[in-house]
C-alpha cells in the first residue's frame, strides 16, 4: 500500500505542519516505506508467540510497602530559616 501526497498533506494539516513540495515528496516516500514495513511485520506468523512475550522473565520487582517510622520533625526543621506550626514557612509568591 502506498501513501499519496494528498494523504501526507492531510496528515500535515492535522498536525499543523507546513512542508515544501520537496519535503512532501520525501515524506510520502518515507511514510510509504513505513507502511510497507508494518504490512510486512503483520504478515509474520505469530501463532506460537505469547502476547506478553518479553526477553526478561521479571515479574513484580517492587519492594513490599511497609509503614516505617519517620524522621524527627524538630531534627528536620532545625536548619529552616523560618518555621511556623511545625512546618517550613516560605514567603508568599502569589498575590
Amino acid at each position: 500500500m502506498s501513501i499519496s501526497v494528498e494523504e501526507v498533506k492531510h496528515i500535515a494539516k492535522l498536525a499543523r505542519l507546513n512542508f515544501s513540495d520537496e519535503e512532501l515528496v520525501k515524506f510520502t516516500e518515507d511514510m510509504s516505506k513505513i507502511v510497507d514495513m508494518a504490512n510486512e511485520i503483520s504478515s509474520l506468523d505469530t501463532e506460537n508467540v505469547k502476547p506478553t512475550a518479553h526477553i526478561l522473565e521479571n515479574i513484580n520487582v517492587f519492594r513490599k510497602d511497609e509503614a516505617l517510622p519517620s524522621y524527627d520533625r524538630e531534627e528536620i526543621l532545625k536548619n529552616a530559616p523560618t518555621k511556623e506550626s511545625g512546618c517550613y514557612s516560605v514567603p508568599k509568591v502569589v498575590e
